[in-house]
């Protein structure tokens, strides 16, 4: 299956030259694998190893599947500063939440790409900007 990388900047071809594994032992910086994270993964077993995964891709099991951003937020609170992707089926409506979450990238598959292009992702790429909490927290 095909995919698309979804970023502030609109659609993006695949760059991790590395590829993925579900297996954090396999990882080894920035030229290990990407780790592929199941939303309710243990994420205590990867603190220690934090520091040397250079991308996470979270898997999304469908759009109304929202684990994945807890799983999002609760790693960057962990420290994790690499890169961080969601995977799966998500639409453009969700991107803000992504980002917010803390997710670098989206990947979609091709079908997803195709029904809702980019112009409709990029419209939510001032996701800074469209903050429903920063805006109450601006006018009080």
């Amino acid at each position: 299956m095909t995919t698309t990388l979804v970023r502030d900047t609109g659609f993006a071809p695949e760059d991790w030259p590395h590829g993925f594994t579900d297996n954090p032992r396999e990882i080894a910086g920035e030229n290990g694998a990407g780790l592929d994270l199941d939303p309710a993964a243990d994420l205590a077993d990867l603190v220690p190893r934090l520091a040397s995964i250079g991308l996470i891709r979270i898997a999304f099991s469908g759009f109304a599947d929202g684990r994945g951003f807890t799983t999002a937020q609760q790693l960057r609170l962990l420290g994790y500063r690499g890169r961080l992707r969601a995977h799966g089926p998500l639409i453009a409506d969700q991107y803000a939440m992504a980002r917010r979450a803390g997710f670098d990238e989206v990947e979609i598959p091709s079908e997803i790409a195709t029904r809702q292009p980019e112009a409709q992702w990029r419209a939510r790429a001032e996701w800074q900007a469209h903050d429903h909490q920063t805006r109450l927290r601006a006018a009080s």
